[in-house]
């Protein structure tokens, strides 16, 4: 999930204080002090680190996620950057997403910026940019999880659904996890029905609204603990699409590999603050690059 710079979960303040509210209807109730010359009451056990529905739930979404051949969705991104006044501001963007396993990936994403498009063909990664019409080409490895570290190891390139895309997504949130519990339901997202899911990491508290039928993932949020700016991240996933057939042709474009190459690198940083200071990324997911204006 949202896990971990550049095109992307610690909460806002809505899901800060579900969260308070779940932790606080977990907590065990406290014996009161015993009087003197009485024997102190023993306390309930506290529940478990790692509740097993709220892992039951991530597994299955894993599971549902990890046996699609080919899948296609929308990500709309919303993340915040700070301002010259102090408070942040919330920049968006929408990737429209498709995937054929083992080797084969393209991101078409719009929003506040310029626009970009990224193909994966197997051999191949473009990284292009249609409003300069430039692009950046570079040999792949086999496989989309290998490709993806490469592009963000390279260039910097990478997406804040990674983790729904590769191999094993449950893997991905099991290595490091400290902390999952179930939150409770809600009809409000997604159009559907979803269980809700808290799951930290040690350096990342992150929601995720999972589909009760279809085990689909409709929103993910997050903040970092080791961002002293707090800055928070949201991601909505929407127009799932299953084990859908492919046209010939998806994973490449004539109008990107006909642009002007420039090296398949990191780009020159922005003028201006840029990530905050301690804000480290994990290894698997980085936070999107921050905006000053």
């Amino acid at each position: 999930m949202m896990r971990g710079n550049v095109p992307a979960c610690a909460l806002l303040l809505a899901l800060g204080l579900s969260l308070a509210a779940s932790v606080s209807a977990q907590q065990p109730p406290q014996a009161p002090p015993a009087a003197p010359g009485q024997t102190p009451t023993t306390s309930t056990p506290a529940p478990p680190a790692l509740e097993p529905k709220a892992i039951e739930i991530l597994k299955a979404s894993s599971s549902r996620l990890a046996a699609a051949k080919t899948m296609s969705f929308t990500a709309v991104v919303s993340y915040e950057g700070p301002s010259r006044l102090g408070p942040p501001l919330v920049y968006t963007t929408r990737s429209e997403v498709t995937m054929q396993r083992p080797n084969k990936l393209r991101v078409i994403t719009p929003g506040d910026g310029p626009a970009s498009e990224f193909y994966y063909d197997g051999k191949t990664v473009m990284a292009y940019s249609p409003a300069a019409n430039l692009v950046a080409v570079t040999d792949a490895p086999p496989t989309i999880d290998a490709t993806l570290r490469a592009a963000f190891h390279a260039a910097a390139i990478y997406f804040p659904f990674a983790d729904f895309v590769v191999a094993d997504p449950y893997k991905d949130i099991a290595d490091g996890l400290a902390v999952a519990f179930y939150i409770g339901q809600s009809q409000e997202v997604g159009g559907t029905t979803t269980d809700m899911v808290a799951f930290a990491h040690d350096n990342v508290l992150v929601q995720v609204w999972i589909g009760v039928k279809d085990k689909l993932p409709r929103r993910s949020r997050a903040i970092y603990s080791n961002d002293p700016t707090q800055l928070r991240h949201q991601m909505d996933l929407s127009n799932w699409r299953l084990d859908i057939p492919i046209p010939a042709g998806t994973f490449t474009s004539a109008r990107a590999t006909a642009a002007k190459r420039i090296p398949f690198a990191r780009p020159e940083p922005p003028a201006g603050p840029a990530t905050p200071p301690g804000a480290t990324p994990p290894p698997a997911a980085v936070p999107p690059p921050t905006k000053t204006r």
